[in-house]
């Protein structure tokens, strides 16, 4: 199966796209959602910030928006990551989609791995969370939450819920920026559901406080209008006063697969690089 390429955008306004500028590229019509449609992940440049691709299967179409046609983002120096170019992993031969209408279970067929969003342009990776073949330890995973207690409670959870594997991946940019992406995959979406809505998320805060995270809360300032089809997000940001550095996360519930990204930085952790992060992870997975 040929996969095809192309470039990241977060769906943070809907404003019709202007023509893409490389001729290289056709334009190509957008096509009505369906649950059936597998939303492509594109790479994200300097210029490009709207994510607007869906396609049936593994094909994609693709539509660009220049970042001065979106409200709130019309400079080129926000803070916005260069990444790399990112390709969806093709789906193993007669796999649906995980929100195909005959996939009940709504599970990812993708190689998890191969899910996890990769690291920007000019960052250093985390090799700590490279794990064993590219899968990490539960007790790995564990450690970033501040209290044994809750260490405990979770780590049974996850028992409790039938964990399959976890993937992860992490990476510093030159700001001083870490960041920390885990993928946490069960037995259907159903399960997956269960264990965020029941035990991780509280309206206004996480239920498990992480490490150098004590006084967390909904983040106010995320772009209501940057969900992700099939995809919810529950993100929070430290209040002030925060220490030595700030931390933001959010939990990502994609089917079968639970998500975790988390950004820390002394003096503060940005809200553009953090939305991003979030959204093209969260378009890999949709």
């Amino acid at each position: 199966m040929t996969e095809q390429q192309y470039t990241a955008t977060a769906p943070l306004a809907d404003i019709p796209p202007e023509p893409a500028g490389d001729p290289a590229v056709p334009a190509v019509p957008p096509v009505k959602k369906d649950r059936r449609v597998l939303r492509a992940v594109l790479r994200w440049t300097a210029a490009v910030v709207v994510f607007a691709a869906v396609g049936a299967s593994t094909a994609y179409g693709i539509t660009r928006m220049e970042r001065t046609d979106v409200p709130g983002l019309a400079t080129e120096t926000d803070g916005r990551w260069t990444y790399p170019e990112i390709t969806r992993p093709p789906l193993p031969a007669g796999s649906p989609a995980p929100f195909a209408e005959e996939n009940l279970a709504s599970l990812h067929h993708a190689d998890l791995r191969e899910l996890l969003l990769p690291a920007p342009t000019g960052a250093e990776a985390d090799k700590e969370l490279s794990g064993r073949d590219g899968w990490l330890a539960t007790k790995d995973f564990l450690s970033a939450y501040a209290l044994e207690e809750d260490r405990d409670n979770l780590g049974q959870l996850l028992t409790d819920h039938a964990l399959r594997h976890i993937a992860a991946r992490g990476w510093t940019t030159p700001d001083g920026t870490r960041t920390r992406i885990y993928l946490l995959q069960f037995e259907s979406g159903q399960v997956a559901d269960v264990l965020q809505q029941d035990h991780l998320t509280n309206f206004d805060s996480p239920a498990y406080g992480l490490r150098g995270a004590d006084r967390m809360h909904m983040d106010e300032g995320f772009p209501a209008d940057a969900e992700v089809v099939d995809v919810r997000h529950y993100a929070y940001a430290e209040a002030k006063p925060y220490g030595a550095e700030q931390v933001r996360q959010a939990y990502l519930v994609s089917g079968d697969v639970l998500g975790l990204v988390v950004q820390a930085r002394k003096g503060g952790a940005a809200a553009v690089p953090f939305q991003q992060t979030v959204v093209l992870q969260s378009q890999l997975l949709g």
